[in-house]
């Protein structure tokens, strides 16, 4: 680990900022994970780019946290620099049509809610999907399109203007849509170490009341089939779409909802996601991952490829045994 990036941090932002040894299962949403060296919070854009920037000019492994959805953290943790991003400035050009934010902003209610406020239409289909604006942008956060129809996925990217960016190689530019290659649960920055520092959305002028309706519409659909994250913590779905086929539809035709192993259990609501009962550790749910991609394997034939990150130093799979929850009974 590298002491001069740590001393730089420390005399950039002060000791009391830069924080030692700080567990990180809280900042996740499935409530799961070891500690992390060291810990900062970015509060604004230009704190976000100076600390990657010192991490970087001395070697200081680090990994730049949002929500902390869609993300797995070792039990034994991360060794080096967490950044916690929580530039969250939300700015909005009613006359214009512009929305921009900062790349730690919340998604929903911050952003969403700032749009339908003005009055501006577009980003409010993405309620309830626990994401950073940087992280809209990194999974091309999508949702199927308004009820009733529901007839086709709807993107962020179909409403993005551009992104400022600081790139991997230390510029910091301002991209169009173009440069992020979209595709489904893809972006570039699968593949470049890019960071997002802004992001400014499209939006057209619409009836308050119809977005209203809308994310009402689409909060009561995914409450139909997603575990709530204040009493069932999760990372949201746990393996790739598989086209054709879902991912979820196989594991339970497999027979494994309501599979627990220590205090992870897919959950019945959804057997694409893991859920923690309380107590969950990172081997749980690794072991849990690969009895799911064992059953599929065997009685399909179709590999199961992880769609979550997996963060820090794990320890091996849980070796406990698997078992079905008490009230479960068949669908």
């Amino acid at each position: 680990m590298s002491l001069q990036g740590i001393r730089q941090l420390d005399l950039e932002f002060g000791p009391d900022r830069v924080r030692r040894n700080v567990v990180l299962a809280p900042y996740t949403t499935f409530k799961i994970g070891g500690p992390t060296d060291i810990f900062f919070e970015a509060l604004t854009v230009d704190e976000l780019e100076r600390s990657i920037r010192i991490a970087r000019a001395t070697n200081l492994n680090y990994f730049l946290l949002g929500v902390g959805a869609n993300i797995l953290v070792g039990d034994r943790g991360f060794r080096g620099l967490v950044i916690r991003n929580c530039a969250r400035g939300i700015s909005v050009d009613a006359v214009n049509g512009l929305l921009r934010a900062e790349s730690g902003a919340i998604f929903y209610p911050d952003v969403i809610e700032a749009a339908v406020s003005a009055g501006l239409q577009g980003i409010e289909h993405y309620v309830g999907i626990p994401s950073t604006v940087g992280g809209a942008l990194w999974q091309n956060l999508h949702f199927l399109s308004p009820p009733p129809e529901r007839e086709r996925t709807m993107f962020i990217e179909e409403v993005l203007e551009s992104a400022e960016l600081l790139t991997e190689e230390g510029d910091r530019i301002t991209a169009g849509v173009d440069y992020f290659n979209f595709g489904y649960d893809y972006s570039i920055l699968h593949d470049r170490r890019d960071v997002v520092l802004t992001a400014s959305f499209r939006l057209t002028p619409g009836s308050v009341e119809q977005m209203r309706h809308t994310i009402e519409a689409n909060l009561e659909w995914r409450a139909e089939r997603h575990p709530p994250l204040d009493s069932e913590p999760s990372a949201g779905s746990i393996f790739q779409k598989i086209e054709g086929m879902g991912a979820g539809r196989l594991i339970d035709q497999a027979g494994l909802k309501g599979t627990r192993i220590g205090g992870a259990e897919i959950t019945r609501r959804h057997a694409n996601i893991m859920i923690n009962r309380g107590g969950a550790t990172a081997a749980d749910v690794l072991a849990l991952i690969f009895l799911a991609q064992q059953a599929v394997r065997e009685k399909f034939g179709v590999e199961l490829r992880p769609e979550i990150s997996f963060i820090g130093d794990f320890d091996p799979p849980s070796g406990k045994e698997s078992r079905r929850t008490e009230d479960d009974e068949p669908d």
